[in-house]
């Protein structure tokens, strides 16, 4: 039979089947059309999958609010969401850079023999530059690819997507060598969906660090300032940098003044490591970024990294990388007295400027704390000088008056006929009166403080010696003076009678087992004596070497001499030189 012919709407003619014949445009059989319904049946599954995939990786990174647990489950969830062999999120420091690049994929040991971290370059800057997804089936022939460290493990494709917020970039997640193939654009979509949800994780996680990072050390400036309040500055120095080393969590916490010398700081408190050797170690201001914030009196961040010319001083340093340090002033009525240093180790992370307020925060607490303590402390001496001036006022015009006038009474009754044993034990007594008011005076020039400016007199420095001794001998030393001293021992001659009161006191304390020592300065009319008296065991006066012959020179020298009494019970030893 042959075939029957029609005109489709156009005229043109079309074969249409007879009985036998064949058509020129066959229709899919049924098994066709099976497969494909199959084969579409399988891409909604696996799209559903997917975005089942991404609910719940978005759901993990959601779930935490620990900063560090929240970035460490960004990666994880980013790498089994595309099946990717390798995952990485680089964090991007408020400063520029990267502050820390979490990863998986790779072992420990592996990380190790590589080396340094990735710092932001080549293909990792160009995401943080252009903050649009970059796709790569081949990331060796990118222009923009530096290369791999040794060890680093081989990579192909290449996905890198950033984490924003609005125009706020948190950072970036990196993808690489996908199972099965090279990345797609619906992987590309996936991950940066999961992105956005990791931009609010970090954002809330940051926030909620902050907080406690606020709270914790709001805890630690409650703990300390009352303690400050009751220290001594030097103690308050050591008690901050303990509480704020135990809660940091840094490897060193230092404060620093000025040093000696101008243009230099000295390391005044540190825990830490290192501590023993930097403990009072006097640095040039220029070496570190403390002198510049003890200059400037602001605050300065200086970030890790590898090491590129020299280090900071303060700063820890190892394997050719240097840590994070975050400097602030310690401030007092404008005016800068001190530099407080918190340091990390290498890779244990960067200081933000959250840290940096914080602690500036507390250091600016922390310093009107002393201030506080310091005016308080000068309150205290100030009545205490007061109490002394008081007291000195009391025994010289109504004590040694009173002694005074007894004296005289019992000169006017001595002088009366009596029996000998009576008379020699009146002038016995007045013997003691004088001695008693040259005690006392000799007390009340001592709790008088000297004069805050000019050189120190002679009483106050013999005096001092006399206490220093005291603390080697079972009682303390009696200091008598008598004549113009303060006048007299000044200059050069001040000095060699000081020294010469400090050999004699030294010889006793070395060598006599003493318990009663005595020390006596007179200026007469033409001479200076100073007696240093003891009932010690004695030595041979007649051997004058070491010490002694010392004293002896130091005499001869002003054309004076040494002579001395020695016995069991009764040593004295007596330098002499004239009046200038």
């Amino acid at each position: 039979m042959s075939d029957e012919t029609s005109l489709d709407p156009h005229g043109h003619g079309s074969r249409s089947p007879g009985v036998g014949g064949r058509s020129q445009h066959r229709r899919p059989d049924a098994g066709t059309r099976a497969h494909d319904v199959v084969d579409r049946a399988e891409q909604v599954l696996r799209a559903q999958e997917r975005l089942r995939s991404l609910l719940r990786a978005s759901a993990a990174v959601s779930a935490e609010i620990d900063l560090t647990a929240v970035l460490q489950q960004i990666v994880d969830s980013a790498a089994e969401l595309v099946d990717a062999e390798y995952a990485a999120l680089g964090v991007i420091s408020p400063t520029g850079g990267l502050e820390s690049f979490i990863h998986t994929g790779m072992s420990a040991d592996l990380v190790a023999r590589i080396g340094h971290l990735p710092e932001g370059h080549g293909l990792l800057g160009a995401v943080i530059e252009e903050a649009s997804p970059i796709r790569l089936d081949d990331l060796a022939s990118d222009p923009r690819s530096s290369g791999f460290p040794a060890h680093h493990p081989d990579m192909h494709g290449f996905l890198g997507v950033p984490v924003r917020v609005g125009d706020t970039v948190y950072g970036n997640l990196y993808l690489g060598n996908r199972r099965g193939g090279g990345f797609s654009a619906e992987d590309e979509e996936l991950v940066s969906a999961l992105a956005v949800t990791a931009g609010n994780a970090i954002r809330n996680a940051r926030l909620f660090r902050e907080t406690h990072l606020r709270e914790q050390w709001m805890r630690v400036t409650a703990r300390l300032t009352p303690m400050l309040l009751g220290a001594e500055e030097d103690d308050a120095l050591g008690l901050i940098v303990d509480e704020l080393f135990a809660e940091s969590g840094a490897e060193r916490v230092v404060l620093l003044v000025p040093g000696p010398d101008p243009l230099t700081v000295r390391v005044a408190a540190v825990r830490g490591v290192g501590e023993d050797a930097l403990l009072d170690e006097v640095v040039p201001a220029a070496s570190t970024v403390a002198g510049i914030v003890l200059e400037s009196g602001e605050s300065r961040l200086s970030v890790g990294g590898r090491l590129s010319g020299p280090a900071d001083p303060l700063a820890l340093v190892s394997g050719g990388e240097i840590g994070a340090t975050v400097f602030v002033p310690f401030t007092t009525r404008d005016r800068t007295w001190g530099v407080l240093g918190i340091a990390r180790a290498p890779r244990a992370g960067q200081y933000g400027e959250v840290e940096r307020t914080v602690v500036s925060d507390v250091a600016a607490r922390l310093s009107l704390a002393l201030e506080l303590a310091r005016a308080r402390e000068a309150e205290q001496r100030g009545l205490l000088l007061e109490d002394r001036a008081r007291i000195a006022r009391d025994l010289h015009d109504h004590v040694i008056q009173l002694l005074f006038a007894t004296g005289l009474d019992l000169h006017n009754l001595a002088a009366r006929p009596h029996d000998p044993a009576e008379t020699a034990l009146l002038e016995q007594s007045i013997s003691r009166l004088d001695e008693s008011i040259t005690k006392i005076r000799t007390i009340v020039f001592a709790i008088n403080p000297p004069a805050q400016h000019g050189a120190p007199l002679a009483r106050h420095l013999l005096v001092d010696l006399a206490a220093e001794a005291s603390k080697l001998v079972p009682r303390s030393v009696d200091v008598a003076f008598a004549g113009p001293v303060d006048i007299i021992i000044t200059g050069e001659l001040l000095n060699d009678v000081t020294a010469a009161a400090r050999e004699m006191l030294s010889n006793v304390v070395r060598h006599a087992r003493a318990t009663t020592v005595d020390l006596s300065v007179t200026v007469g009319e033409t001479r200076i004596d100073v007696t240093v008296r003891d009932d010690g065991v004695g030595f041979d006066s007649t051997r004058r070497s070491g010490g002694l012959k010392n004293l002896g020179d130091r005499a001869h020298a002003r054309g004076g001499d040494v002579s001395v009494t020695s016995a069991p019970g009764a040593t004295t030893v007596r330098w002499t030189v004239p009046v200038p």
